[in-house]
């Protein structure tokens, strides 16, 4: 299973590590969408910026690239 993460809001104002982990996930500008694998690492990023994000499940396949 996998995990689409879309930046709904606006990192300026935040704390240093909330940008850092919103870098680390691949999301930089409002309305960025990632695909990740659904892992305890990525949960624990996710929890850090909550507030500032979408999450999606969705089942990915090489065909939807």
């Amino acid at each position: 299973m996998k995990l689409k993460i879309t930046l709904t809001k606006s990192l300026i104002a935040c704390r240093f590590n909330q940008i850092k982990t919103a870098h680390c996930l691949g999301l930089k500008k409002i309305n960025n969408q990632v695909i990740k694998d659904d892992t305890p690492a990525i949960h624990g990023m996710i929890k850090t910026i909550s507030h500032l994000v979408v999450v999606e499940k969705v089942s990915y396949t090489k065909e939807q690239k």
